[in-house]
């Protein structure tokens, strides 16, 4: 199985809504859980504003269905009102992992 196809995508809290943006993240976590083709999901924090999530899957397939799946449609709803810029996210591939 392959684990070299992810997903990073970089999120700017907007001032005050930090937490209402980790709040997000944190109880987006079943989502992630009920998607068989996601074989890890991370949600992070890089400092007081921002935030990403990293996730891996077996193929192509697998990053698109979640790319076009209830997270992503979560996300779009409520970025305007949560996020202070568009939210980066890059297709990537994973040289080396332990």
């Amino acid at each position: 199985m392959d684990k070299t196809i992810g997903v990073l995508a970089r999120l700017v809290a907007k001032p005050g809504k930090q937490q209402a943006v980790a709040d997000f993240l944190t109880n987006a976590r079943p989502l992630a859980d009920a998607e068989p083709n996601t074989l890890t999901w991370y949600a992070i924090q890089i400092d007081s504003h921002t935030f990403g999530i990293f996730d891996t899957f077996p193929h192509e397939e697998g990053r698109q269905a979640h790319l076009h799946g209830p997270i992503a449609a979560a996300l779009m709803a409520h970025a305007a009102e949560l996020l202070a810029e568009e939210q980066e996210i890059e297709a990537i591939r994973i040289l080396a992992a332990k």
